[in-house]
């Protein structure tokens, strides 16, 4: 079959009732209660989740004070998505469905245990659990919610969702968050130069000034 000549026009997607679609998503989002962290009891479903600052630590006083008020400043947000979508794009399904979003929920909270400097009982979660069709919508809502609010630990200070490089790839520097909060035993492994401590404070708080 011959090509066309090229015209833009052709390949340019636009539908509003996407646009609404996921910003009901936000708004339901918004709305759902508040949890502590991590929620007590185990459950399944995969989905999009946020962590809440209310804590003490001199870096994150304006989280604490902007969530004293209302909910409304998520210091992260991310995803849990079914198993085998990152290969295959696999639907969440009644009959495969696993506690992905459970777990990813614990996996953080000992992340934040073992910092140095930072307290679980200062951190609360809300999240929204997406199945069957709806979970194909979840790195969608996880875009939206980062672009909406720039949570400090998606922007400005990285590796707060890194997972331990393994044996024979300690090579790596530190995250930046690593340099921040310490503490992770395999993070202390990593032998690259990281970057300045200074210098990812001082980006921090650029960035804090446009919170809120």
């Amino acid at each position: 079959m011959k090509s066309e000549p090229f015209d833009r026009k052709k390949h340019v997607y636009q539908n509003d009732a996407f646009t609404e679609l996921v910003k009901d998503a936000v708004r339901f989002f918004n709305g759902t209660p508040v949890q502590e962290l991590p929620p007590p009891e185990k459950f399944l479903g995969t989905g999009v989740y946020a962590l809440y600052y209310t804590g003490s630590n001199d870096l994150y006083k304006k989280y604490a004070k902007l969530n004293r008020l209302s909910y409304g400043y998520p210091i992260y947000v991310g995803k849990a998505v079914p198993k085998g979508w990152r290969q295959a794009r696999v639907s969440d399904r009644t009959e495969t469905q696993s506690r992905e979003l459970s777990t990813r929920l614990k996996e953080h909270s000992r992340n934040i245990l073992n910092a140095s400097d930072l307290f679980l009982k200062e951190f609360s979660c809300r999240f929204v659990i997406f199945e069957r069709e709806g979970s194909d919508m979840i790195s969608t809502i996880e875009s939206a919610l980062i672009k909406l609010h720039k949570p400090l630990w998606n922007v400005a200070l990285d590796g707060f969702g890194n997972h331990d490089p393994g044996s024979g790839r300690y090579e790596q520097a530190k995250s930046d968050w690593d340099v921040i909060h310490t503490g992770r035993l395999w993070a202390e492994k990593c032998n690259g130069i990281p970057r300045d401590k200074n210098a990812i404070i001082d980006n921090m708080k650029r960035h804090l000034k446009n919170i809120g």
